[in-house]
């Protein structure tokens, strides 16, 4: 009885893992391809639920993350095909793209930066520093 008992329980032990995996994993496979532009890495996407999911699932490993809104009602709307530019410091240009989405990551280095996202040619820009080791998160809000 015993033996029956640890081996039923293993069976539906092992089950829940093996169904748990699949879940596990599927985030990282709905990510966008990374790109670089300079010495940066970066994922920019986040269009559908399930690469959004992804997007905000693996945020945390990226020292900065951009996230692009239209303030509108009943509900905000995300936005994509902002343009992104990032200057350093001594105002040279490190990072010049368009989102392919909602949501910007990039892996940079530490310091500061201005980034300025621009949309129907209303520019925003923000001052931020990024440390070593954080995440830094930055959303741009436009009015509809």
């Amino acid at each position: 009885m015993k033996t029956r008992a640890f081996t039923m329980t293993n069976f539906i032990a092992m089950s829940a893992f093996a169904f748990a995996l699949p879940a596990a994993a599927a985030p990282e496979s709905n990510l966008p391809a990374a790109h670089h532009e300079g010495a940066v890495t970066y994922i920019s996407g986040g269009v559908g639920q399930q690469e959004a999911d992804a997007m905000q699932h693996v945020a945390k490993y990226y020292p900065l993350e951009l996230e692009f809104l239209l303030k509108a009602k009943p509900k905000d709307e995300y936005l994509a095909g902002v343009k992104v530019r990032i200057k350093d410091a001594h105002d040279k240009m490190v990072f010049a793209v368009t989102a392919d989405g909602p949501f910007l990551l990039a892996r940079m280095h530490a310091g500061k930066y201005t980034v300025s996202a621009e949309r129907n040619g209303k520019v925003e820009h923000r001052q931020i520093e990024i440390a070593a080791k954080e995440h830094r998160r930055v959303v741009f809000e436009w009015q509809s």
